[in-house]
Protein backbone atom coordinates (compact mmCIF):
# COMPACT_ATOMS: atom_id res chain seq x y z
CA UNK A 1 0.00 0.00 0.00
CA UNK A 2 1.34 3.34 -0.11
CA UNK A 3 -0.43 4.68 2.49
CA UNK A 4 1.81 2.49 4.44
CA UNK A 5 5.25 3.57 2.34
CA UNK A 6 4.63 6.95 3.07
CA UNK A 7 4.16 6.69 6.53
CA UNK A 8 7.49 4.49 6.85
CA UNK A 9 9.10 7.64 5.13
CA UNK A 10 7.61 10.33 7.36
CA UNK A 11 8.69 7.91 10.27
CA UNK A 12 11.93 8.10 9.10
CA UNK A 13 12.60 11.99 8.70
CA UNK A 14 11.38 12.44 12.00
CA UNK A 15 14.03 9.98 13.53
CA UNK A 16 16.41 11.44 11.10
CA UNK A 17 15.89 14.87 12.80
CA UNK A 18 15.55 13.57 15.96
CA UNK A 19 19.13 11.90 15.73
CA UNK A 20 20.44 15.34 13.91
CA UNK A 21 19.00 17.41 16.75
CA UNK A 22 20.60 15.19 19.68
CA UNK A 23 24.20 15.42 17.63
CA UNK A 24 23.95 19.08 17.47
CA UNK A 25 22.12 20.68 20.16
CA UNK A 26 23.38 23.82 19.95
CA UNK A 27 21.28 24.43 16.73
CA UNK A 28 18.01 23.21 18.50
Amino acid sequence: MVGNILLIVICALLFGYLLYALLKPERF
